[in-house]
């Protein structure tokens, strides 16, 4: 890949949750600092806003629910040096999500996650270039029904396990409805 960044995407798109055990290993921190990471975030969220009026889909706004989900686990992911939709413990994206995203009274609900993780850094366009790139990650993107979305970017200054105490942004997006 040019610049010498190595990036690797992975996604998954359904519904409803453990939070990962993880290792206190990495010291997970924001970009650079917390304004990086809000900007990061914020800017992952304009770009994924602009596609989805191009296709003429309804913008999403942020949930803090959403929010703590992708938090708990970009933050497991940074700490046990792991990368899959999965938690450390093996469990489905969904249940994790539901955890912090519950159904409750409704009697819809549905959820969807992207993953990235690039060395060392990624700004907003190449993030959604990269989820645009991959077919699942471009669904999930241009799903119609999802309203809302947690976004969490943490990065490390020497990652463990899969990242090969590398530095590593890692960004998460779960997405949801609930009518």
């Amino acid at each position: 890949m040019s610049g010498g960044i190595r990036t690797l995407v992975a996604l998954a798109a359904v519904l409803a949750v453990a939070l990962a055990a993880s290792p206190s290993g990495a010291r997970v921190q924001a970009a650079g600092s917390l304004s990086a990471r809000d900007d990061l975030e914020s800017g992952v969220l304009v770009q994924i806003n602009a596609l989805r009026r191009q296709h003429g889909l309804a913008p999403l706004r942020i949930n803090v629910r959403l929010r703590a989900a992708a938090d708990a686990h970009s933050a497991a992911m940074a700490n046990g040096g792991f990368f899959t939709h999965e938690s450390a413990d093996g469990t489905v994206f969904w249940k994790r999500i539901a955890r912090f995203y519950p159904k409750g009274t409704r009697s819809y609900w549905s959820v969807g996650e992207n993953l990235l993780w690039s060395s060392p850094d990624v700004d907003p366009p190449g993030a959604l270039r990269m989820w645009v790139a991959s077919a699942p990650h471009r669904k999930n993107l241009l799903t119609a029904r999802w309203r809302e979305i947690g976004l969490s970017a943490v990065h490390v200054t020497a990652g463990p396990g899969v990242f090969d105490n590398a530095p590593v942004t890692l960004l998460t997006a779960d997405f949801g409805v609930r009518r």
